[in-house]
């Protein structure tokens, strides 16, 4: 567990501790994003997707690309069949998934004005619980955090087509589909209307999908429920009602191009809600494509103005998302199961495993 937590810690004093030196936490956040790509992409054994990715590498066995395209997720099969193709061993699965996701998200933490922050928001709900145990949609996510600086852009086909991207390694991403008709104007209450009734095709063509129908056999038609997802959905809620109730207005002042963004954000954001009493798992699954979105909203409060409540506002973060981090490693079977102890192959493979290469 401390392996884990001592980085976030070490994270929010050294944020509090270099706050009013810009240049040197600017150089401080390609050191902190190194560490993290190190950390994640040279794990060995470690986190609950290893052993079902190396049975999917094991499956691939001798490269078939046309088998590939024809799969669900074709863009993760063409990866590791490349990967396979190439002589290179399971392990570079992840570094390539640790390429694509930091990637991803290194576009978008640059559009901030502080990136280390952004990214050491991430860190616990992102980094740890998803690029460390579910690379299909860490890939996506990284690739929608692409998608989402098209969208500040509001350039529809860039939008489009990342989002179209995402979608070939984890098929969720395509509910950002439906948010096309909103990307390239000005958003208002009428063209949210408007863009709701044209979605209501897409909403139709992907609940009908193959996807969604093996979603709902595994996920609602179940009894099966996401440990933590309850603590992580409603975190995301309270973030989107937080920015509606506190922050709206001085956002919209400080940062009026990316306004728009975060407003559809945060509506998203507070939908979740509405999703978790029907799946837990999918609703922690959809919540995990807001997270960078919640990143966006508590690494900027610093720089909102507000006078007399922005010190609490955004020194609450932090404390919450410090406390959510210690609940679900202290409270977590899965922490304990794929995520104790922390091994790398930096320097050569363990001499125990419960996998064999």
């Amino acid at each position: 567990m401390i392996v884990y937590l001592l980085p976030f810690v070490a994270l929010m004093l050294l944020r509090w501790g270099i706050a009013p030196y810009h240049r040197l936490r600017d150089q401080l956040y390609w050191i902190i994003m190194a560490a993290m790509f190190l950390f994640v992409a040279f794990r060995f054994e470690v986190g609950c997707d290893w052993s079902g990715y190396l049975n999917h590498f094991e499956i691939v066995g001798s490269p078939s690309y046309d088998r590939s395209i024809v799969r669900r997720d074709p863009g993760w099969w063409l990866m590791i069949e490349t990967i396979g193709a190439a002589g290179l061993p399971y392990p570079f699965v992840n570094v390539a998934t640790a390429i694509i996701f930091f990637a991803g998200v290194h576009a978008l933490a640059r559009r901030q004005p502080d990136p280390f922050a952004f990214l050491a928001f991430l860190y616990p709900v992102l980094v740890v619980n998803m690029s460390m145990g579910a690379l299909r949609q860490a890939i996506a996510i990284g690739l929608v955090c692409v998608a989402f600086t098209a969208m500040m852009d509001r350039r529809v086909v860039r939008f489009g087509i990342w989002v179209g991207l995402a979608s070939l390694f984890h098929q969720s991403a395509l509910i950002f589909a439906l948010l096309l008709p909103l990307v390239g104007g000005r958003y208002n209450w009428s063209r949210l209307a408007v863009a709701a009734l044209l979605a209501i095709p897409g909403i139709v063509f992907l609940w009908s999908g193959e996807a969604v129908a093996i979603a709902t056999a595994r996920y609602v038609d179940t009894d099966l429920v996401a440990q933590g997802a309850i603590f992580r959905v409603m975190f995301i809620v309270l973030s989107g009602l937080a920015f509606r109730l506190f922050l709206r207005s001085a956002w919209k002042r400080a940062w009026p191009k990316d306004y728009d963004f975060v407003l559809i954000g945060s509506l998203g954001m507070m939908a979740m809600v509405a999703i978790l009493p029907v799946s837990t798992v999918i609703a922690d699954r959809l919540a995990y494509y807001l997270v960078p979105v919640q990143a966006v909203i508590f690494a900027r409060i610093p720089y909102l103005p507000i006078r007399d409540s922005r010190r609490v506002l955004a020194t609450v973060p932090w404390v919450a998302l410090l406390a959510l981090f210690v609940v679900w490693m202290a409270t977590s079977d899965h922490f304990e199961q794929c995520f104790v102890p922390y091994q790398t192959w930096i320097g050569g493979y363990p001499d125990v495993q419960r996998f064999p290469l």
